[in-house]
């Protein structure tokens, strides 16, 4: 096998499309190093392995010689990407842009390659354009050409409102490319209308259009929805090791595939034989182990992996509380916090229904004593440790209001 065919089968693991592959083939035969482009809009302050799909993908491009270009949208962010959305998303404030994007320096070097990745920030261009550029670019594209994408034109069908600015989000993504002159950008499933218009902008300015990577959108700790902070079911990069290694573990069986398919470095022909000795009957839990081994080992260190199975061990297996988990400080009115609503707000659970569900199921404890009802309040002025299942604990501390 050639080096080319041998980068292109290393860079279609884990990805979903190329477009196009027969332009990616020449850049990569061309022998300079390419300009990757990746963006995150710092709407979180925290990194979570759904993100690092697409960051393991931009660490193969580096490991192969080549330049990553992790793009901060702090601009765009404050726009607010409308990607799968169903109604205007609330644009985030300067302070939370700022707030948010310092983490992310210090976070994407666990994966990345220091000297081969350039972090910038898109309002280093965006800030100095004038109304006249501004309306310059937005002449570049039609609002027929906007409407073709799913969402816009769903909510256009249904007499949604579509604010102007929303227009300007893809449109703006799509011009980073041309002030990066990228060679390849790479996106989630979700944000392949974006990078077209990307691809399209730099033929309007003259420049050859960058080839583009999907990756698959991850799923949370559900197995249902696009792992996200907001819904509570994410895994984040930063998490102290024992909750990660415990979150891995409380996957179902059937995810745990998809997670060593989009997370694992393990050659694929490993993990193929690791599901047909499950097939025929070892137990999927020892399995998991090992996936939860690796990603612990990659985001901490061998010793905390090792640590943060023992505590697994003697946690899960035997029944014990874990001497570390989240803290949360919540405020609570005299006549008590609704444990249903404190489960869902410190994150043991994705909704207020899904809670009830647990409650009714009998699966949560407060202060390892079973809860009997769904209508359940916590006292304020008092510490719980609240758990959900057998993985799931958090520590609150209600204070009176």
């Amino acid at each position: 096998m050639g080096e080319v065919d041998a980068a292109l089968e290393a860079l279609w693991r884990g990805a979903d499309e190329i477009i196009r592959e027969d332009e990616l083939r020449e850049r990569l035969a061309s022998g300079r190093p390419l300009r990757i482009k990746a963006g995150f809009d710092p709407t979180a302050p925290d990194l979570h392995l759904g993100h690092t799909v697409l960051i393991n993908k931009l660490r193969q491009f580096q490991d192969l010689g080549h330049q990553v270009v992790f793009l901060i949208g702090d601009f765009t962010g404050r726009i607010g990407d409308p990607s799968g959305r169903s109604a205007t998303r609330q644009p985030l404030t300067g302070d939370d842009v700022v707030r948010n994007a310092e983490t992310y320096r210090e976070q994407i070097f666990r994966i990345l390659d220091p000297d081969r990745t350039e972090v910038v920030f898109n309002s280093t261009w965006m800030g100095e354009m004038s109304a006249t550029d501004m309306i310059e670019l937005s002449a570049r594209y039609t609002v027929a050409r906007m409407l073709e994408r799913d969402d816009f034109h769903k909510r256009y069908q249904a007499n949604q409102s579509i604010a102007i600015h929303e227009f300007m989000y893809p449109l703006i993504q799509g011009y980073d490319s041309v002030a990066l002159r990228a060679d390849v950008e790479l996106g989630g499933t979700d944000q392949k209308f974006n990078l077209l218009v990307g691809r399209d902008l730099q033929r309007e300015y003259g420049q050859p259009p960058q080839v583009l990577i999907t990756t698959p959108v991850l799923e949370g700790l559900d197995g249902v929805q696009k792992m996200s902070k907001s819904l509570g079911n994410f895994i984040g990069i930063r998490e102290p090791a024992d909750e990660m290694f415990g979150k891995l573990m409380s996957i179902s069986d059937t995810l745990m595939w998809r997670y060593f398919e989009l997370l694992s470095f393990r050659p694929l022909a490993d993990i193929e034989r690791l599901r047909r000795e499950v097939e025929a009957g070892a137990n999927p839990r020892d399995v998991k182990v090992q996936l939860a081994d690796e990603l612990v080992t990659r985001f901490h260190d061998r010793a905390a992996a090792t640590a943060a199975h023992e505590a697994f061990v003697a946690r899960f297996r035997e029944g014990a509380m874990p001497t570390e988990m989240p803290e949360h400080v919540l405020d609570a009115e005299s006549a008590g916090r609704s444990l249903a609503m404190t489960l869902r707000d410190v994150g043991l659970v994705s909704s207020t229904s899904e809670a009830l569900r647990m409650l009714d199921q009998r699966a949560v404890r407060v202060d390892g004593e079973r809860v009997e009802s769904r209508d359940a309040t916590l006292a304020p002025g008092a510490t719980y440790v609240v758990q959900v299942g057998k993985r799931r604990f958090a520590r609150v501390d209600l204070k009176k209001v």
